[in-house]
């Protein structure tokens, strides 16, 4: 039986009963002019033990890992939201950003699907899928311009140590699951009718993000690394990403609908692959949509640390690489 549960540190433990104490455990986006709405929770400053203590094939060994706080979207994004980005006639100039110069006309969006990339699984209420890595950074992109608040996607490390607070228990220690307890918290391919579902129907972990393991597989924001945790610099590793240097490989997160259980763990990963575009008839492909992986989402997050507009510029010329 496979543990899902990293041991936190005592000090990580104590940090986070202060920081649900001190500040508000969730908060609510409302992208300014619509009435859709999203929900965020505080996942607390620590330290953990990243990766398998078995080094199975599509797992590390493990590592210590440093995390500073941020805010995780409770959900995987859902369609409704994406949607605005995506068709221009739901969106409008309506923004919360200090500068007040969005305008919905000057905004690079998606180009149009050829076919249905959710394949009939479903859209209001299920979450947004089939989008390249690229996509999911534009929309964060755009979603700062409307709202002035910075979000993007997780690090791999980010979204292990949210994950590792997984399936009932905040306390330092140990928890496992078999087949039919990982049925409670994920929609997986035992029991997913071989389609993903809508979001937050199953039970959420000890933070409040629901479907972390199963229903979509997510996107993060590191470049792909096989040798991830050897490679990263520090003991422990201080808020680690591997930045792109190349349009492929990312790093995906958490298992799918169509994952066997023994994937859907919080220390598994998968890579990114071009033949996800298999079916893309433009040369060169999309940078937008990915119509071979109906099973890939994202999730995001928000740091508690400001940043500037210089600095949130400069992160995004160097997270997209085309």
């Amino acid at each position: 039986m496979n543990s899902f549960f990293k041991i936190l540190s005592i000090s990580t433990l104590a940090l986070f009963l202060r920081e649900k104490s001190s500040a508000q455990a969730t908060l609510t986006q409302t992208i300014p002019g619509s009435k859709v709405s999203f929900n965020l929770a505080l996942v607390p400053s620590g330290t953990f033990t990243m990766g398998s203590a078995d080094g199975t094939t599509n797992e590390q060994p493990q590592r210590q890992v440093k995390l500073d706080s941020f805010w995780m979207g409770t959900t995987e994004v859902g369609y409704g939201e994406f949607i605005i980005f995506y068709q221009k006639q739901y969106d409008t100039d309506s923004t919360a950003h200090p500068a007040q110069t969005y305008s919905a006309d000057a905004i690079s969006r998606p180009t149009p699907q050829y076919i249905d990339y959710t394949y009939g699984m479903g859209k209001s209420g299920f979450p947004a899928v089939s989008m390249t890595q690229q996509a999911a950074l534009r929309y964060c992109q755009w979603l700062y311009e409307k709202t002035g608040n910075f979000y993007r996607l997780p690090t791999e490390a980010e979204w292990e140590y949210a994950c590792s607070f997984q399936f009932g228990s905040s306390t330092a220690g140990s928890w496992q699951l078999g087949g039919g307890e990982l049925a409670d918290y994920a929609w997986f391919y035992d029991n997913s009718f071989e389609k993903y579902h809508e979001v937050a129907q199953k039970k959420p972990n000890a933070l409040g993000l629901y479907d972390l393991l199963g229903n979509v597989a997510e996107w993060t924001l590191d470049f792909y690394d096989e040798n991830y945790l050897q490679n990263l610099q520090g003991d422990p590793a201080v808020n680690p990403w591997v930045e792109p240097t190349k349009r492929h490989s990312r790093t995906v997160k958490g298992g799918s609908y169509d994952s066997n259980a023994s994937d859907c763990r919080c220390p598994a990963r998968r890579k990114s692959e071009p033949k996800w575009q298999a079916r893309d008839p433009q040369i060169p492909k999309s940078r937008w949509w990915n119509p071979d992986s109906p099973f890939v989402g994202f999730r995001l997050v928000r740091p508690l640390k400001p940043m500037t507009r210089a600095e949130v510029e400069a992160f995004f010329a160097k997270a997209i690489k085309d």
